[in-house]
């Protein structure tokens, strides 16, 4: 088994009086998309990828990060755990995220029983439901689910750091600008449908019908290849 390249780890102590509020500015994003990546389950990422979501250059994001130390391992990359460590650290956020879901339907329901959340340091806060007490029949969870009525009320003051949506395509727009205005800046979309968003506000997809199709496409090719072979 290969063995893991040794982290690099920041240099101390740094005075944040002389870095750029733009840089910092950066290193909240660069967080956002590695918590991204980590739940997608990637352990490592190069300069240039984390450039290409951000619409930067890699040589911009090596300069934002040589500001606090040498993070990165020639020939590897970026561990993309320690490296969200790090920022976190940094930025003063190294907390637990705090979650919720909103749509506890069969998917949902999944999602909120799902216990490796919290090994990752997501902790699942509430569920919101049209009904309540259907979902969380559903869920057999001892997560706390709410009607949808009082998601304002119950997540207002708690700290949301990210709100999970599997909800019907017809309202997704809708709970998602109630989310939004309650000062939620992440979403991690389940639901086949683009929402707007104000630009602070981070949004990742999962289209699980999309990545289904892609397969398919697949499997249909080398079934093609196997027929070829015989």
């Amino acid at each position: 088994m290969a063995k893991r390249p040794a982290k690099q780890t920041p240099q101390q102590p740094i005075d944040p009086d002389r870095i750029p509020r733009a840089v910092i500015k950066r290193l909240s994003l660069y967080s956002r998309i590695l918590q991204s990546f980590e739940f997608q389950g990637i352990e490592k990422i190069s300069s240039a990828e984390l450039a290409r979501r951000l619409g930067l250059n890699s040589a911009q994001v090596r300069k934002d990060l040589a500001c606090f130390g040498q993070f990165g391992v020639p020939g590897f990359g970026y561990h993309v755990n320690d490296l969200r460590r790090q920022v976190r650290s940094i930025l003063k956020t190294d907390r637990e995220m705090r979650v919720i879901l909103v749509g506890v339907g069969n998917l949902g329901s999944a999602l909120m029983s799902y216990r490796g959340f919290l090994k990752q340091g997501f902790t699942m806060l509430f569920g919101f439901d049209v009904n309540p007490r259907a979902a969380g029949d559903r869920a057999r969870s001892k997560v706390p689910i709410y009607d949808i009525r009082d998601l304002e009320s119950k997540i207002s003051g708690q700290g949301v750091d990210i709100a999970v949506l599997a909800v019907p395509t017809d309202v997704v727009q809708e709970v998602a600008n109630r989310i939004v205005k309650c000062g939620v800046n992440a979403i991690l979309n389940f639901v086949p449908m683009r929402i707007e968003v104000p630009a602070r506000v981070q949004v990742r997809y999962v289209d699980l019908s999309l990545e289904l199709e892609s397969l398919a496409y697949y499997v249909q090719g080398r079934e093609k290849e196997g027929e070829k072979s015989d």
